[in-house]
């Protein structure tokens, strides 16, 4: 919305075609006499309505609805000379009504975006929004949109690879969180501080990502899920550090709460660390235990979760003497999907340790669980699908709008 803050005839007179009103109408309407809107009409910025006036007008633009305001900003543009126009006494407050609503879209097709690696159609979105408004000029709502566009800019940043530095994630992250805290928003503040544990954790500084994860995982400001997964992700930095049997009894905690929460994608996630943490403890039985239900669960099929997926598969079949063979074909696919389908990874070197484009396993589910997707330990040829599975396949299927947490 448009604020004036000192009015001349000129603002005086824009707002009256805005309105659509006569002088006479427009008189009436503040009060005043009809010579007094005749003397900002011929004098335009060279008269000055006096200060009880000026009020009368802020209570008449204040009360306009969007269109007014838009048609009485696109008046003063024309109205106003080049050089007179870096002297102007009205600045637009921020994003009017209708921008709110179309930025908010754009937010959702953001989402969608980065959950197919679409990276230069996110970012494209994204800029559109943040180059066009500052932070101070904003109002509340302004605000809060401005800090979910800045978290999927470092979300965007993260999957690119950009951990670090003024053009990272964590530039981003942080600057996000700023913000939510301005506005007292504690949730996103947490979730924040949580992309920010798995941004350290990328960075390399593992015992300060775990001491992060294991504060988060215990803190009311996020949902169960978030929670869960914090304690997830204590595991994976745990691994990291060689800790693979604490981890894989932290992971399974985490493991459950999925599985509760009916979260098959997290489920699928969980059970890939998992697979990973035992390859490292050197139980190659469980570790290929763990990422076959990885592989055969779960419905995000985006071409990094894939290229995820079979890069630890690869590992793990070349960590087994019995499977040696089979490892080189698989980072030999691995390779071609992360050049086609996430061209970065392979700018960034992660293809040398990838693995891609895996066939499809055959549905499987698991004797003593109502959920196709749930793990006790034995795998059985499938039953006809229950509508509880459709369901579950239907709505995990359906990117989720918050989608600023990762992996």
């Amino acid at each position: 919305m448009a604020t004036v803050h000192h009015w001349t005839g000129l603002e005086a007179k824009a707002l009256r075609l805005a309105l659509r009103l006569s002088v006479r109408a427009y008189a009436q309407q503040l009060g005043l006499a009809v010579a007094t809107v005749s003397k900002w009409e011929s004098k335009l910025s060279d008269t000055e309505p006096r200060p009880d006036t000026q009020a009368i007008l802020d209570t008449a633009i204040g009360r306009a609805d969007a269109s007014v305001h838009l048609s009485f900003e696109t008046l003063l543009s024309e109205m106003t000379s080049p050089m007179a126009t870096t002297h102007r006494r009205v600045t637009a407050s921020g994003p009017r009504a209708w921008e709110c609503e179309s930025w908010a879209d754009d937010l959702d097709r953001v989402v969608i975006a980065l959950s197919r690696q679409n990276f230069g159609f996110a970012d494209s979105l994204l800029i559109r929004w943040l180059s066009r408004f500052q932070a101070p000029e904003l109002d509340e709502k302004g605000l809060y949109l401005f800090a979910r566009s800045t978290t999927l800019l470092g979300d965007l940043k993260r999957d690119q690879g950009a951990v670090l530095g003024p053009l990272s994630a964590e530039h981003s992250y942080a600057g996000a969180r700023a913000v939510f805290t301005q506005l007292g928003i504690p949730r996103r503040v947490a979730q924040l501080d949580l992309s920010l544990a798995v941004v350290t954790e990328m960075s390399g500084n593992l015992e300060t990502a775990a001491h992060n994860y294991k504060r988060l995982a215990v803190d009311d400001r996020l949902s169960r899920r978030d929670r869960a997964r914090a304690r997830l992700w204590v595991g994976t930095a745990l691994s990291k550090d060689g800790q693979h049997d604490y981890a894989t009894r932290v992971m399974t905690a985490a493991t459950r709460d999925f599985e509760d929460l009916t979260e098959p994608d997290d489920w699928s996630v969980a059970h890939q660390k998992l697979a990973l943490a035992r390859r490292g403890a050197g139980d190659l039985t469980q570790a290929l235990h763990f990422i076959e239900f990885a592989r055969s669960s779960g419905t995000n099929e985006s071409p990094m979760r894939r290229v995820r997926l079979d890069t630890a598969h690869s590992h793990i079949l070349l960590s087994d003497a019995a499977t040696r063979d089979d490892g080189p074909s698989c980072f030999g696919s691995t390779t071609r999907c992360s050049m086609n389908c996430v061209p970065w990874m392979w700018r960034s070197g992660w293809a040398a340790m990838t693995s891609v484009s895996r066939p499809t396993p055959p549905s499987c589910t698991v004797l003593g669980s109502s959920r196709p997707w749930c793990s006790p330990a034995a795998i059985v040829p499938p039953p006809p699908r229950s509508s509880h599975a459709a369901r579950l396949s239907t709505s995990a299927s359906t990117p989720s709008t918050s989608a600023s947490l990762p992996r």
